[in-house]
């Protein structure tokens, strides 16, 4: 296959920005050429890389010619660092996608990500820990933070340490639903993030030993989702690192007494020797070090 950088660029464009329109306003081209270079490289690649829908979708061959156009996008902009001026313009920032979940974004990811040297985009995608090895998989991301110890296929995994969670609620919640005679966890209402959110049934199941179903609020927001404890719509599991001014006020009291659940947390990065992706990765590692047990 002879596959051409502006090829690649049009591509990783296309499917970054969604349309073909708002690619040849990323690459300062037309329409027309984005869809030019995108047939030139299928024809290339011998098979159909998009489906021109809105947004535009990567087919199966197309996330491997996008891992490829990201790898490529990322060894080159460190190359260009390299041999010109650090002090690139803003449209030749060295690209880093990489998924986050929720609460380590807002609690230690940024302040991490602020101590990365000057020449690096982010472009931070909010997905449950559970779940960001998928956009690893898919060449959506480069790096992601996981729960996954086993290293997705062309990744490399580092051990960044636990992120503790207790059961929370509100002094007077805890008295309604949790005191003597009251329901307990059978009935009271819990606060999820999402439909992918298993740290509240993990606790449910862990204390009542038996498939329960009790009334749920669904806040995919890790600010929200705080809000909604501290506000008596229900428990939830909430990191100690968003609890410490709660705990020692009182004002959220766990609910299992000094219990917690640790939810481990990997650093899962493209397998490349890119200076981009290496500070990326050191200053995650430090501030983790740092915020994590």
């Amino acid at each position: 296959m002879d596959l051409q950088l502006d090829q690649l660029r049009a591509l990783d464009a296309a499917i970054t920005e969604g349309t073909f329109e708002a690619a040849a306003r990323r690459l300062l081209i037309t329409p027309s050429a984005i869809s030019q270079r995108i047939k030139a490289l299928e024809d290339a690649a011998g098979r159909i890389l998009v489906q021109r829908t809105k947004p535009v979708r990567p087919t199966e061959s197309g996330l491997a010619v996008l891992r490829l156009a990201r790898q490529i996008a990322l060894l080159t902009g460190d190359t260009a660092r390299e041999l010109g001026d650090p002090e690139q313009p803003a449209d030749r920032l060295v690209p880093v996608p990489i998924a986050v979940n929720a609460d380590s974004l807002e609690t230690w990811v940024m302040p991490a990500l602020r101590q990365v040297p000057p020449g690096i985009s982010f472009d931070i995608h909010r997905e449950d820990e559970d779940h960001t090895t998928e956009l690893l998989r898919d060449g959506t991301v480069m790096a992601a933070i996981t729960t996954t110890a086993q290293p997705v296929q062309g990744c490399k995994v580092t051990k960044l340490g636990d992120m503790r969670y207790r059961a929370m609620a509100t002094p007077e919640f805890l008295r309604d639903w949790f005191g003597a005679g009251a329901p307990g966890y059978a009935h009271a209402p819990v606060v999820m993030f999402d439909r992918k959110d298993d740290l509240q049934d993990r606790q449910i199941r862990r204390r009542t030993k038996k498939p329960v179903n009790p009334p749920r609020h669904y806040v995919p927001s890790s600010a929200g989702f705080g809000a909604a404890v501290r506000l008596g719509l229900g428990w939830g599991m909430l990191p100690d690192l968003q609890t410490e001014a709660d705990r020692a006020t009182g004002g959220l009291l766990s609910i299992d007494g000094d219990a917690f659940i640790d939810q481990p947390l990997y650093w899962q990065q493209w397998r490349l020797d890119s200076p981009a992706l290496s500070s990326v990765a050191a200053a995650i590692a430090a501030a983790a070090a740092a915020a994590l047990r």
